[in-house]
């Protein structure tokens, strides 16, 4: 988000300088400088111990994609508490374990994205009223079902970090 206005008193702001920020908006009645803001996310590959991920189906997102996990982070969680909630949240399963992917920036809805790829025991899901389905998928399926590859769609870099994760065992 650009601030144009003073969240606080509503004053149009001007561009001031601020260090090495250059021109940042700034409230000449509140003092304040407003930088840009933005949300910050996460999205979790779920892997089971049979080389399989969770696919999600959410007809909000896509009535042809099918996803992984993803939320917004609250105020006071940290990223792997979110990923841990947004898991349990939305399929019903318990992390057993959690590997950070990266941060990706995803300009369409300016979001910033912490990507985790996490692992549970195989399990039924419970879904959360925001999922339409989710299956577990043979990773080596799971292309098919992802929405196109493109430089912002987090899946394929997690995806692509999950297969060097589990190279070499010969159960993909």
């Amino acid at each position: 988000m650009r601030y144009l206005y003073c969240p606080r008193c509503g004053r149009k702001l001007t561009p001031r300088p601020a260090g090495d920020d250059g021109l940042v908006p700034y409230c000449d009645d509140c003092g304040q400088y407003w930088f840009d803001s933005f949300a910050s996310c996460v999205i979790v590959l779920v892997a089971n111990e049979f080389r399989e991920i969770a696919m999600l189906r959410q007809s909000y997102l896509s009535d042809e994609y099918w996803s992984y996990v993803a939320g917004f982070i609250t105020p006071g969680e940290t990223a792997e508490q979110t990923a841990f909630r947004e898991v349990r949240e939305e399929l019903g399963l318990e992390l057993e374990r959690l590997e950070y992917g990266g941060t990706f920036w995803f300009s369409l809805r300016e979001q910033l994205m912490h990507g985790f790829i996490g692992f549970v025991k195989k399990a039924d899901f419970i879904l959360s009223g925001e999922v339409d389905r989710a299956q577990w998928v043979p990773a080596a399926q799971a292309p098919v079902r992802m929405f196109p590859e493109t430089p912002e769609n987090t899946q394929y870099p997690l995806y692509r970090q999950y297969l060097q994760m589990v190279e070499g065992t010969r159960l993909l």
